[in-house]
């Protein structure tokens, strides 16, 4: 019988990859980073370029970290490692999408300074100077996912260990949508004192939710005092009810950061008092480029208050006081605060009492915001006044604007001769939003007439703007064949359903109109069909003759 012959023991090892495998992990992380995915449909995609750098950058932080996991482990097969660093690498790479790409000066004049559509600050993978020696752009340590929940002793203590560890590289905290009591507080305060230094950005949003205030304030002041001297770029307290005292409450945190280059106080409660407070406690920086204040009860008083920190910040490229309750004054005063912030690329204002006073005064400054790229004053009550002196001002001075949303503000056909010399001067504009004023058929012709030589536009909103069946087909006739355009909206106007019938004609086979489901004929109680088309028809013949130009 034949000598029976062991079998060959074999040892595989699983890690560390080959350099091979590391470049695909890279490849791939570039290719999701930077085309269209299903990723796309939710977070701002980085050109090839950024894509590719960002990638490597995770890669490498990913296996950093995985290879220490292995040192721990030398005798396993190196399985653990590659768990985590699939898992780690698809972390980062989330994190890389939600925080959106870099914006250079030399990367916007190469792409002609296009559009942020979210919120993008300047990243420096490079070392960063810092008080206690050098920071590099790091990992984020996020515990804001899953429901809403308290976060007692314990849980803060096992939750935030990770931080505590020497070794860690995290340079962004997200404690937003957990809910921190005094204990919890106590457990966190000595940790990020202790790594404060190395801290770049971090988001304390919804983070004492459900807390008695006697409560809240306390754990503010504790975290505050933790973050003390730390040289933030990006600071987010919204969401967290603070009022003047809570404003206090963060009073060493708040007068330490001078290099601070964002700031988002949203649904906050800044009233008058609370905004003072702020002008006290924010310093002076010329680093600031982005400064919110949404859905607060500010006031006009408050805005004066508030004009006060945007002098303060004459860098400014995106301002947000959109909600806040400000009427003729507090309007006025910011409109001339933000004159000093001439690289002001996004503006947002809407949802407030401005007036047409205020809209005078903010038509002066914007003839100074000649970068601007997006500006928002939706539900303003500028009237057409208002409006014309605002449109003329961006036509005259904002060369390369690319969204003007002026929804909801009472303008009439009176102003559409304006707005068409807008169109006709600006090859940049993208979207134009003028939803839920009045503009009628007039105003709608005087629109679409212009619309025709413009080859930029690529979004229209007319909806709920009394608008009938002539008016609604020269939009149609206007957009429907111009190459790039993806949406046009005149919902919630008055047209016949013979109107309806031909505008869904001339969009047979284009999926650019939006949906028709609110149209109500009655909206202006026409007597008959026949004689709306015969008026329409007059209307049409007289809108011919029209030169559209400026009104100065």
């Amino acid at each position: 019988m034949a000598e029976e012959i062991a079998p060959r023991s074999f040892s595989i090892k699983l890690w560390p990859p080959s350099d091979n495998t590391r470049q695909v992990i890279v490849d791939r992380m570039t290719k999701n980073l930077s085309t269209e995915t299903f990723f796309s449909k939710k977070y701002v995609l980085f050109s090839k370029e950024e894509a590719r750098k960002e990638a490597a950058r995770i890669e490498e932080a990913g296996f950093k970290a995985s290879s220490e996991l292995f040192m721990k482990e030398p005798d396993g097969d190196g399985s653990s490692a590659v768990q985590f660093y699939a898992k780690e690498t698809s972390h980062l790479m989330i994190e890389t999408l939600k925080r959106g790409p870099t914006v250079s000066p030399k990367v916007e004049a190469e792409t002609n300074g296009d559009v942020e559509t979210q919120t993008q600050r300047e990243v420096e993978p490079a070392a960063i100077s810092a008080q206690n020696g050098t920071r590099h752009e790091g990992a984020a340590f996020d515990i804001s996912g899953g429901k809403r929940a308290f976060i007692e002793a314990e849980e803060a203590r096992e939750l935030l260990s990770p931080l505590g560890q020497t070794s860690n590289w995290y340079t962004k905290i997200i404690f937003s949508n957990r809910s921190f009591g005094i204990e919890a507080a106590h457990e966190a305060g000595p940790i990020l004192e202790s790594i404060k230094n190395q801290l770049l950005d971090v988001d304390l949003s919804d983070f004492v939710a459900g807390r008695p205030e006697e409560e809240a304030l306390e754990v503010m002041k504790i975290f505050s005092l933790a973050l003390e001297g730390s040289v933030l770029r990006y600071l987010n307290l919204s969401d967290n009810a603070m009022g003047e005292k809570g404003v206090r409450a963060f009073e060493a945190l708040l007068r330490s950061q001078e290099q601070l280059e964002e700031l988002y106080l949203m649904n906050d409660g800044i009233s008058e008092e609370a905004a003072k407070a702020l002008s006290e406690l924010i310093p002076s920086t010329d680093k600031m480029k982005v400064l919110h204040f949404h859905n607060n009860m500010t006031g006009d008083e408050g805005a004066v208050a508030i004009s006060e920190v945007v002098k303060k910040s004459p860098l400014l490229e995106n301002f947000r006081c959109s909600s806040t309750r400000v009427g003729a004054d507090g309007g006025i005063s910011l409109a001339e605060a933000l004159g000093a912030c001439v690289n002001m690329k996004k503006l947002d204002l809407r949802d407030n009492l401005f007036g047409v006073e205020a809209g005078l005064a903010l038509s002066k400054t914007i003839t100074k915001l000649t970068g601007l790229k997006e500006i928002y004053l939706s539900y303003l009550n500028l009237e057409d006044e208002g409006t014309k002196e605002i449109v003329n001002a961006l036509k005259s001075s904002v060369p390369g604007l690319e969204v003007l949303e002026i929804a909801g503000n009472e303008i009439t056909a009176a102003a559409a001769p304006v707005l068409a010399a807008l169109l006709g001067a600006s090859q940049t504009l993208k979207k134009l939003g003028l939803s839920e004023n009045e503009l009628k058929d007039e105003g709608a012709i005087v629109v679409a007439k212009a619309i025709e030589g413009q080859t930029g536009l690529t979004e229209l909103d007319l909806s709920s703007n009394l608008i009938q069946r002539a008016g609604a087909r020269a939009l149609a006739n206007a957009v429907v064949s111009k190459k790039g355009f993806e949406l046009l909206n005149i919902n919630g106007n008055a047209i016949s359903d013979e109107g309806l019938d031909e505008v869904k004609d001339i969009f047979k086979g284009s999926d650019v109109l939006g949906p028709l489901d609110e149209n109500d004929v009655d909206l202006l109680e026409e007597l008959d069909e026949e004689g709306e088309e015969g008026e329409e028809g007059e209307l049409e013949a007289k809108m011919g003759h029209l030169n559209v130009e400026s009104e100065d």
